[in-house]
């Protein structure tokens, strides 16, 4: 009896041990942590007492085949709370909540001795964990073989998705079920990109939107990633399980690790409204607070530039010349012939200054200021650009003294075509030209496959690489606007003067595959999660036909490119059209004028992924407010509520509304200004035109 009193109690002691359960601090969702019978660390998460996600398996493989993903036991487990606020410089409210509950747990791995923790922080909109490698004695560097962590759903899901690949962000999204995916893949993949390694089984890439047949939205994702490669997920249909696939490196390796370090942490969002999921803050509370000394310098920017002329097809070129044989450092490009298209020249930049002074914007974007666009050629070529050399027709000093005496910046441009090895060797010297210049920010691109060879847009060098550009150009205090970079992860916190990223299909492929109407209505569930985009909006004139040969449309009415706005977050934004389309339209081209980049806070009013987005923000210390609204290929009445208003107040509110004729593809320039008075009780009801939108200033 008393053998059989001490089996039971060891048994029961083991599952005590092995099997913690963490909630969040409203309680709706339920973390439960345990070792299962082979020693493999096991987690499920429930939300409002329904499934989210299964029995999921944690761990790794490490070079060659060692695995470290069973035969562990439980040494300690620790648990945590906290619960503060935080201000981030720029941002979409003033002020952020952190609170959550933590586990931590302890593993050492028999026979081997290895040891990892495991960090589970739950707070009230969802999940995040990371992996800890301990310094210990018999592990100090390692190289991992594959991350085997798992994301095991409960159902055949709604997915909106892009597939899996190492080097582009760029596809379109698709939505479908997962058991629907393979089926579809091929279209999806089989499109013209400047650079594209796609994983060869069924795979997609996060952040990765799901709607479940019960209701539920899950937002799966990655925070503070440093030092390590992005991670894809693989996609079983059948099994409806989704694992983690990182991006590996020229020799397949996907990541060098020295203990005394984190992974980055691995992400779920979860509600049951999609407003929350757009409202989650989880993302940056899982990233490192800010430690710059003075971030003053590090201002919301609202630019146009010598850019969108490139893309029309109305012949102005990035190229000064036509000699595709120029070498750089060797070529005296005085001496080339001009071809007299090329649109980055002294007189024309001029001309956008003085655009840009007239409407009070902030900056000027210049792309093809610099020496070697005859020639950039990718991946064949590794010095392809100066980036301290103008063009001839380009004069530093000139156009420096005259934005300044506008009070106009002009905005770098570092195009590196992926030769990114040549780019960190001129870096210093490229960040020492702007500070000399009176330049405070960048846009850098990575076009093209990745130099050194054989590496990729989202592998850990190139990780390292963004953040390195990142941290050199804070100590110039100048801020960074990256494209063709890995998506974000929510690092703008730790480095606020990395404040806008591409990374995802935007506004220049209207000029060239096109952009479906619903796409604007998944990318902020999907890469903005990560981050502020660079999408550059405010085109008016969508009919390329008018400028030559070119017959692509825009996918929007003129609208809901006012409306991007505000549903697509950034404090960095462009007003992308030309001036003269500006000036044709100039009623409209008043929100983008007035419309605010910095917010003390953000309703989320209304959105369904894939469907429509209604946001309403307001001006940080400001009593002004904007709303905007968008719907995807389908017309519909957003109503919108006022309630975000101080009560016992009355306020103008300026409605920019589709034409009652308005349709994306027959008569997407069609709109209506008027101006109502609207207090906290206001309810409005709103037609949008078929990929139509609203956009509302309110003061």
């Amino acid at each position: 009896m008393k053998n059989i009193f001490l089996i039971c109690f060891i048994i029961i002691s083991n599952v005590f041990v092995n099997a913690q359960e963490l909630k969040s601090p409203d309680g709706n969702l339920v973390l439960n942590f345990k070792l299962n019978e082979a020693g493999t660390p096991i987690y499920t998460l429930s939300f409002k007492k329904k499934e989210v996600i299964k029995e999921s398996k944690l761990g790794f493989i490490l070079k060659s085949d060692s695995m470290l993903n069973k035969d562990f036991e439980i040494t300690d487990t620790k648990f945590q709370s906290e619960n503060s606020t935080w201000k981030p410089v720029l941002g979409e409210q003033k002020e952020i909540r952190n609170q959550y509950n933590e586990l931590k747990a302890d593993l050492v791995q028999n026979k081997s001795n290895r040891k990892i923790s495991i960090y589970f922080r739950l707070f009230n909109d969802g999940l995040g964990f990371r992996y800890e490698f301990p310094v210990q004695d018999n592990l100090r560097h390692f190289i991992i073989q594959e991350e085997t962590t798992e994301f095991n759903l409960t159902g055949d899901h709604k997915l909106f998705w892009i597939p899996g690949d190492y080097d582009t962000n760029e596809y379109s999204y698709v939505t479908s079920k997962i058991s629907e995916m393979q089926s579809l893949v091929y279209n999806a993949t089989h499109v013209s990109l400047a650079a594209q390694t796609t994983i060869k089984n069924l795979a997609t890439q996060t952040p990765l939107m799901i709607k479940t047949n019960d209701g539920l939205y899950i937002n799966i994702h990655e925070a503070a990633l440093k030092n390590y490669p992005a991670m894809c997920l693989n996609v079983d249909d059948k099994t409806y399980s989704l694992s983690s696939h990182l991006v590996p490196d020229a020799v397949g390796n996907k990541g060098y690790i020295q203990t005394g370090s984190f992974t980055p942490w691995r992400t779920i969002v979860v509600s049951d409204d999609a407003r929350n999921i757009l409202a989650s803050k989880m993302i940056l509370n899982l990233n490192e607070p800010c430690n710059f000394e003075d971030t003053s310098w590090i201002k919301p920017t609202k630019y146009i530039g010598v850019w969108w002329e490139y893309f029309t097809g109305g012949g102005s070129t990035w190229a000064y010349s036509d000699n595709q044989d120029v070498v750089i450092g060797t070529s005296d490009f005085a001496k080339l012939k001009p071809n007299n298209t090329h649109g980055a020249n002294t007189k024309h930049v001029k001309e956008y200054i003085d655009f840009a002074t007239a409407n009070g914007f902030d900056a000027v974007l210049v792309e093809g200021w610099n020496e070697g666009w005859e020639d950039n050629t990718a991946f064949k070529k590794e010095r392809i650009y100066s980036f301290t050399k103008a063009y001839p027709d380009f004069d530093v000093k000139e156009l420096s003294d005259y934005a300044s005496k506008k009070n106009v910046k002009i905005i770098m441009h570092h195009e590196t075509t992926s030769s990114t090895a040549e780019y960190e060797r001129q870096l210093d010297d490229a960040l020492n030209f702007m500070v000399d210049n009176n330049y405070n920010a960048v846009k850098t691109g990575y076009v093209g496959p990745i130099i050194p060879r054989g590496e990729h847009h989202d592998g850990q060098q190139m990780v390292n690489h963004y953040t390195y550009v990142a941290k050199e150009a804070a100590k110039h205090k100048i801020m960074v606007d990256s494209h063709e970079a890995v998506r974000p992860t929510g690092l703008h916190r730790t480095y606020p003067n990395w404040f806008a990223q591409e990374s995802a299909r935007g506004t220049e492929f209207e000029s060239m595959e096109g952009i479906h109407p619903d796409h604007t209505t998944i990318l902020p569930f999907t890469r903005l999660m990560g981050g502020p985009m660079d999408y550059t909006p405010g085109i008016f004139q969508g009919d390329l036909s008018v400028y030559g040969a070119k017959k692509n449309k825009l996918s929007t009415t003129l609208v809901k490119q006012l409306a991007l706005y505000v549903t697509m977050y950034s404090p960095l934004q462009m007003a992308a059209d030309l001036p003269e389309n500006y000036i044709r339209f100039n009623d409209a081209f008043q929100f983008i004028k007035d419309v605010a980049l910095d917010w003390d806070e953000t309703y989320i009013l209304e959105a369904e992924p894939g469907d429509y987005i209604t946001i309403a923000r307001k001006t940080k210390g400001k009593q002004e407010w904007f709303i905007g609204g968008i719907t995807d290929e389908n017309s519909r009445t957003a109503l919108i509520d006022f309630s975000f208003l101080p009560s016992g107040k009355s306020y103008t509110a300026t409605i920019y509304e589709d034409g009652k004729t308005a349709d994306y593809k027959t008569n997407p320039q069609s709109y209506n200004i008027r101006k109502v008075v609207v207090n906290s009780k206001t309810k409005l009801k709103q037609k949008l035109a078929a990929s139509g939108g609203v956009a509302i200033s309110i003061k």
